[in-house]
């Protein structure tokens, strides 16, 4: 069969959010992300993740709260560090929810060490080194 298309990747993920400035700042400070756009037409924040977008739209008023658990499963952000415990121990003292320890998984770049974190919304998000 001939494809339509070559698969290269992720291009971005959208996230509705309660608190845009709040989740901002996680995506920002916790996890590194810069501030690649803002289209104040829609309310869309746009942050640079390495080759990819994350993108923060607010929840329309009156709307219920984002459920993570009744869709996405998690995302996962692929990262480079030396030390994922260290990594760990740091998001803790900042008082970032993380879930377990630790754990060896499989992800696009084979088997390795990855942790689960929880943003300000409840978004399971996966740190796996390369």
């Amino acid at each position: 069969m001939d494809p339509l298309f070559e698969p290269l990747g992720l291009d971005h993920v959208v996230l509705h959010v309660r608190d845009q400035a709040a989740s901002r700042r996680f995506y920002t400070e916790v996890l590194g992300c810069t501030l690649e756009h803002l289209n104040a037409k829609f309310s869309l924040v746009q942050l640079r993740f390495g080759q990819h977008l994350i993108d923060l739209l607010p929840l329309r008023p009156n709307a219920p709260a984002p459920a993570p658990e009744h869709g996405m499963d998690h995302l996962c952000l692929s990262i480079r560090c030396d030390d994922l415990e260290k990594v760990a121990a740091r998001l803790r003292a900042r008082g970032v929810t993380v879930e377990g320890e630790v754990v060896k998984r499989r992800g696009a770049f084979g088997n390795g060490p990855s942790l689960y974190v929880r943003d300000p919304d409840g978004y399971r998000i996966e740190l796996k080194p390369r």
